[in-house]
């Protein structure tokens, strides 16, 4: 894991954002970060960002996402597609988290609030902007 200078605002309205990528993939475990960046963005804490404009290079989002305050990554499972996206455009400046890091198993994972709860607040502690 790597980290980038923190601004002192934690919000996603600043001007330079903390983003979070999230794994949005078929399994229940993609579904449960999928929900956790959108929990982040409704709250505040951080702002769900586009990792498939990252895969196509859209230049709007590469422009933003290199001048992010930080980047989060949440992966839901061992493939760490979040983070290999993130790795080959470029982006080396992150921090990741994978939810079997924190006892979540792909194909046995109800998303309920709960869970949603628990992965976005690990999320935002690693970002250092807790709800």
């Amino acid at each position: 894991m790597t980290t980038q200078a923190s601004s002192t605002c934690g919000c996603a309205c600043s001007a330079a954002p903390r983003l979070v990528f999230a794994c949005s993939g078929a399994a229940d475990v993609g579904a449960l970060a999928d929900q956790a960046a959108r929990l982040m963005t409704r709250e505040g804490t951080g702002k769900m960002f586009c990792l498939a404009g990252v895969g196509g290079r859209v230049s709007g989002i590469m422009k933003t996402t290199e001048a992010a305050a930080e980047i989060v990554a949440i992966d839901g499972c061992p493939l760490n597609c979040v983070q290999k996206t993130l790795q080959e455009a470029g982006f080396t400046a992150f921090k990741h988290m994978q939810l079997t890091e924190l006892g979540f198993k792909k194909g046995e994972t109800p998303v309920e609030d709960a869970a949603i709860r628990r992965v976005a607040d690990a999320a935002a502690a690693l970002l250092g902007t807790q709800a």
